[in-house]
């Protein structure tokens, strides 16, 4: 607490934020974007390892029309935009801040993921598992590239943003699990390698604590306490 003069207003300020500058804080962002990046590239040489290929061939069949994996596949962009929206409703009816503000963290991890989700395809380059090798079948022909999983991504970042805004169990569990699902799906039906799937998985859940991290440091704690003398 730092007082001007006697008949001025008080302000407290939270210690985390004196502490933390705009600086830093940008330095540690650009660091876990780097960091991403730098593992995309990593993992990008992989595609071409027999293991990764023979699994692909493993899960996917010649005509992959299971429609369960197909249903699954399907709802990933649906629910992952549901699903902040969702929150947000649930919190303006219960008068729910905390629930409220996760759900803006969402949607901002949303966007994280998909901005880095596509630029890391355009990096990469890496072409689908189908165009590459023979006796893998897709359910359909998309001429984007693979790596990293868009699906994979966006479902991982509405999980990952619900878990950290409940802290239960029984619903990040759920939602993770449907958001593994929609990974294996990828591979089910021709359309990714693990490592599309994986750093998929990465990018999303770190695009979402990227955001419940930013929203802490930049905006939580600047509520200023105005006091009179």
């Amino acid at each position: 607490m730092k007082k001007a003069c006697r008949t001025c207003k008080t302000y407290l300020i939270p210690d985390s934020i004196i502490a933390t500058s705009p600086m830093k804080t940008k330095l540690h962002f650009k660091s876990m974007i780097l960091s991403i990046v730098c593992m995309g590239f990593a993992l990008s040489g992989f595609a071409q390892a027999p293991w990764e290929v023979d699994f692909v061939r493993g899960i996917n069949v010649r005509y992959p029309d299971n429609q369960g994996w197909k249903t699954l596949s399907s709802t990933a962009k649906p629910v992952a935009l549901a699903i902040p929206f969702g929150m947000l409703a649930v919190s303006l009816l219960s008068d729910n801040k905390k629930l409220e503000i996760g759900a803006y963290e969402a949607v901002a991890g949303l966007a994280i993921a998909s901005v880095a989700t596509e630029a890391l395809k355009v990096v990469v380059k890496r072409p689908r598992p189908y165009k590459t090798y023979d006796n893998i079948y897709p359910d359909q022909i998309d001429d984007s590239y693979a790596f990293p999983s868009g699906h994979t991504s966006v479902a991982f970042a509405s999980a990952t943003s619900l878990f950290l805004a409940t802290k239960k169990w029984y619903i990040g569990v759920p939602a993770l699990a449907w958001a593994t699902g929609v990974g294996y799906s990828r591979i089910y039906l021709g359309q990714h390698y693990p490592s599309d799937v994986f750093v998929g998985a990465v990018v999303g859940a770190a695009s979402a604590y990227a955001s419940h991290w930013l929203n802490k440091k930049l905006f939580s704690g600047k509520k200023k306490i105005i006091a009179k003398k």
